[in-house]
């Protein structure tokens, strides 16, 4: 027992450390002080478990069922922890895995063929080697892999398939039929796939780096759009300010000459005409004048496109946070007026825009008709069917706005409508609600 006291300490010291590397590329669906509760509760009688193992059954035999012991019952346990599923879920934790597991191996040779009896060799590069990986991962990994399980959508699967295989061909190489230590005759080969596995993995990474870019670009070029277009809503406001003081010289001078002449009937029945025909762009939609500019110019859009549009707008002036408001609206508005062009001409075409303030909370609904057979569950976000860059961003840009703002996104289609409901924190201003 005193003789391998090191190697039992080890032991204990890379499966803590195991937990730690992959908690520091996972997402819970928890709370940080719940996953931490959780995390303590089943993986400590693991990990005692398994080192209760080692010391009656041997390092050889627990190297045989290490997979059964604990590597499916903790893949089983963080599956139902985790906030990603399927490819993402998988990669991460055959990642953590097989990383910490080619440094055990590795460390095992080393004090096989270098060490002493005392296990000192193992010990001491454990303890530094798995201290560095954390640092490593937590300093030039962790934030980029956190954005690509974000942003990525594709490619997981063959990811994770690959670190799968991967992690299964060293505990299999490395343990049947017999330790490899006790195999010095595919040693030279055992080497060469633990050579290629920093390889594979650099590979890996490079191409999601690429994904990485490539979403950033196209995020990037969405971000401009946005502006390009809040800025074309400013110039046409301001085109149709000047368009109206032209306009008024002009009916001043019909009104004038038409009273200088009595015909005061002539004269209302001309300014009656002139207020109709500038009702529906000089209307105040809200009285938030940011937002009151994005409602004025879809409103014209919708108009022009001849699709009715209701408007149910209840919201206030005072400290609103009107740029991921305007965020959320135009993009909002510019997904119910892509989607309701493009149906045919058969389909009653309708879009309706709902905000409301209560007890704290703005929300907004954006509800449209939409094709027959489009099914958007509650919770996901639908792909895009465009296929040119810089599209399907909207609802994505939606979301982190509503994040942003302390709030939530919403989008799920119901009876043929697409509806996107939008709920954020209000500020703690006074609110000025119009009816």
């Amino acid at each position: 027992m005193h003789d391998t006291i090191l190697r039992d300490l080890s032991v204990i010291w890379c499966l803590f450390h195991i937990l730690i590397v992959f908690m520091l590329l996972y997402r819970s669906r928890f709370s940080r002080r719940k996953t931490l509760l959780l995390t303590g509760t089943c993986m400590v009688p693991l990990i005692a478990g398994n080192v209760s193992g080692l010391i009656l059954l041997g390092s050889a035999r627990m190297g045989q069922l290490f997979f059964l012991t604990c590597t499916l019952p903790s893949l089983v346990f963080y599956y139902y922890m985790s906030k990603d599923r399927r490819g993402r879920f998988l990669f991460t934790f055959c990642l953590s895995d097989t990383v910490a597991y080619w440094i055990i191996i590795v460390t095992n040779l080393l004090d096989f063929y270098f060490g002493g009896d005392d296990y000192l060799l193992m010990f001491l590069s454990r303890l530094v080697l798995f201290p560095l990986l954390e640092w490593g991962v937590y300093r030039l990994l962790r934030k980029p892999y956190m954005e690509l399980q974000e942003s990525v959508d594709r490619g997981w699967n063959v990811f994770a398939a690959m670190s799968a295989l991967y992690y299964i061909l060293l505990v299999v190489t490395a343990n049947f039929p017999v330790i490899i230590t006790s195999r010095s005759q595919e040693l030279l080969g055992f080497l060469l796939i633990l050579l290629l596995m920093p390889m594979n993995y650099a590979t890996i990474f490079v191409a999601m780096y690429r994904q990485l870019l490539l979403y950033r670009r196209q995020k990037s070029e969405h971000i401009l759009q946005e502006v390009r277009q809040q800025m074309e809503i400013q110039l046409d406001n301001q085109r149709r300010i000047q368009r109206i003081r032209h306009d008024m010289k002009a009916h001043t001078i019909t009104l004038s000459g038409l009273l200088a002449q009595g015909k005061a009937e002539e004269a209302q029945e001309y300014l009656n005409k002139a207020i109709s025909v500038k009702k529906v762009y000089e209307e105040q939609f809200c009285v938030n004048p940011y937002l009151n500019a994005v409602l004025s110019y879809y409103v014209m859009k919708f108009d022009e496109l001849g699709i009715p549009v209701h408007l149910d707008i209840r919201t206030g002036e005072e400290r609103l946070q009107h740029v991921e408001l305007c965020q959320i609206l135009s993009n909002g508005l510019e997904n119910a007026c892509d989607a309701t062009s493009r149906l045919p001409s058969a389909v009653e075409k309708m879009v309706s825009v709902q905000m409301r303030y209560q007890r704290g909370w703005l929300i907004i609904r954006i509800k449209n008709r939409c094709r027959d057979d489009l099914r958007v569950e509650k919770g996901r976000l639908p792909e895009t069917e465009k296929k040119e860059t810089g599209h399907g961003f909207g609802l994505q840009t939606i979301q982190e706005a509503a994040k942003r703002m302390k709030g939530e996104m919403f989008c799920y289609t119901e009876q043929g409508f697409f509806i996107l409901d939008v709920m954020v924190r209000g500020d703690d201003g006074v609110w000025l609600m119009r009816n």
